[in-house]
């Protein structure tokens, strides 16, 4: 039986691109919904986020190696850093 880690590169990426679109539009579905711009109820955008989320997190749990995975925390970690940090100097604006 085949596993989606064993599909070839080139497929994980095309499909890590996809859900990330899908993320891409149910963010902006639920930005629409929470500014009363959408018929779709907030409970519906805010599952629907949570699906396509999954979905991106799953497909980048797939496609990574132990050590990229350990890259990855690194990097989210120096990046979560200075996120906080401007957050602070400029008061959350």
């Amino acid at each position: 039986m085949m596993r989606p880690e064993d599909l070839p590169e080139k497929k994980l990426l095309i499909q890590i691109a996809e859900e990330a679109a899908e993320l891409a539009q149910a963010c902006l579905k639920l930005v629409r919904v929470m500014g009363g711009d959408s018929p779709v109820s907030e409970a519906d955008a805010r599952n629907n986020l949570l699906e396509e989320m999954a979905d991106v997190l799953l497909c980048i749990q797939v496609k990574t190696t132990e050590p990229e995975d350990n890259e990855i925390r690194w990097i989210k970690a120096q990046k979560y850093k200075r996120w906080r940090d401007r957050i602070n100097q400029t008061g959350g604006q």
